[in-house]
């Protein structure tokens, strides 16, 4: 059992002593009845916050070691281990946010790759947003913008244009990077719109060249989920109807990049992450956001997906790792659901499970990535917001021992260094040399939520990450 600190009790003494205050003053509607015709209380005003986002100074990149970093919070777990050295991190915010989003948001997996990181972020606007894949050199600590949807579209006034890239972005063996779009809104997706179906799109990342792959593989379909085989260069969707009659509900589609044709789409797909087995060509999903069927798809032999034994949570997975193993997290979300990490092994499909997620009060992750030895896993609990609640801690869980260790806390270091909170992440990767974890982080700079994006890339101390 932890031991309690002074900071603790006075903590809870404080606690106690608000909670008395809060009863005695309780607001009418929780506990007392609200007297007929008196005004409802008004919500406080989020602070307004500029754009673009800015640095003190006007810095492009800050870049800091602080024993800060492994300051926990008091909700860290028992049993969970703090690292013994703090990391150096680079941060900055990602250029292109020059006017208020709804709100500015990373929602897709990335890809990093000999010292280059792909990601993606959008504004959340609607009907008509807009959403830009960055690539950001660690060398040089700078951006370069790969690809605007908004350009590369070219939606007439009026018309739809999509928001968000909500799919992984994925560097194909022919040298493109490929993603698909997805809404800014639910409500947008419609006649009214002249909604279609989103995009498969694909951006170069020596020249900057941008295209569309397809437009609506799926018709009248969103697509949230996505993942490319880079060797097979076929490219697996799940999507969402674009209006909520629809009865179709989530579909399942595999799409032939190289020779733009359709293999396959049909219903009971995976809402939001599948598990691609590199090494075979199969990818594997759960429909919805349960945890059985397992469903297999392998182009080679079949002509639709099969029903496979095992239950596995696939809210988040890693590539295919060099022990042909994926990783992956459980979906995290609701008020008991407890996050898991699984091993699913490619070549037998066993499934095993490997432990929680959660070093905090933090449960939902939506982007896990394997160094490339295999051993050791990153991601950030509380993805959709909330992540400071424990101190935006930054994970590392180890295959071999099964244990976890906070690798660093960066919250509160970045709000009293540099007025921004990092709230939360869809999207992060680690360096083919294991040296860096890239994280694409949802910001706060004084928003109820978060209100823009930011990069940290994060250096690991060599003697953190021993094998």
């Amino acid at each position: 059992m932890r031991p309690i600190t002074r900071r603790a009790a006075l903590g809870t003494l404080a606690a106690a002593a608000a909670a008395a205050v809060s009863l005695a003053q309780e607001p009418a509607g929780k506990g007392r009845k609200q007297k007929k015709g008196a005004p409802k209380k008004a919500k406080a005003a989020a602070p307004e916050v500029s754009f673009p986002p800015e640095l003190p100074g006007g810095k492009s990149v800050v870049t800091d070691t602080s024993e800060a970093f492994l300051q926990p919070p008091e909700t860290l777990r028992e049993g969970v281990a703090i690292a013994k050295t703090p990391p150096t991190i680079d941060f900055a915010y990602f250029p292109g946010q020059t006017y208020a989003g709804k709100p500015w948001s990373n929602w897709g997996d990335s890809t990093a790759v000999a010292g280059k990181y792909y990601t993606a972020i959008g504004d959340h606007l609607a009907p008509a947003g807009n959403a830009f894949v960055f690539e950001y050199d660690a060398a040089a600590k700078s951006f370069r913008k790969l690809l605007d949807l908004q350009q590369l579209l070219n939606r007439p006034k009026g018309h739809y244009a999509p928001a968000k890239i909500h799919t992984r972005v994925d560097l194909g063996s022919d040298g493109w990077l490929y993603c698909a779009t997805h809404r800014g809104s639910t409500r947008v997706t419609t006649d009214e719109y002249h909604y279609q179906g989103d995009w498969i799109v694909r951006c170069h990342p020596e020249t900057a060249a941008a295209e569309i792959v397809a437009h609506a593989p799926v018709p009248k379909h969103c697509i949230p989920n996505g993942t490319l085989d880079p060797d097979r260069l076929t490219y697996y969707g799940g999507t969402a109807p674009g209006d909520r009659a629809d009865g179709e509900g989530v579909q399942f589609f595999a799409y032939d990049v190289k020779s733009r044709k359709l293999l396959y789409a049909g219903p009971d797909g995976p809402s939001r992450y599948m598990i691609l087995a590199r090494s075979t060509g199969r990818v594997y999903y759960v429909p919805g956001k349960g945890e059985s069927p397992l469903m297999r798809f392998d182009p080679a032999t079949d002509k639709a997906p099969v029903k496979i034994a095992g239950e596995i949570g696939i809210r988040a997975a890693t590539r295919e790792t060099s022990q042909g193993i994926v990783y992956t997290v459980s979906q995290g979300q609701g008020a008991r659901a407890q996050s898991e990490i699984y091993a699913f092994h490619t070549k037998t499909e066993k499934i095993e499970k490997l432990g929680p997620a959660a070093v905090a009060s933090n449960q939902y992750v939506a982007a896990i990535s394997a160094d490339p030895t295999g051993r050791y896993l990153y991601y950030v609990p509380g993805a959709h917001g909330g992540s400071d609640r424990d101190n935006s801690a930054v994970v590392q869980f180890d295959t071999q021992t099964r244990k976890t260790k906070v690798i660093a806390f960066l919250h509160p270091f970045y709000e009293k260094s540099y007025g921004l909170v990092p709230k939360g992440t869809y999207g992060l990767a680690v360096d083919p040399s294991g040296e860096r974890l890239y994280i694409t982080w949802n910001v706060s700079r004084g928003s109820r939520a978060w209100d823009s994006c930011g990069l940290a890339a994060i250096h690991i101390p060599a003697s953190e990450r021993a094998t």
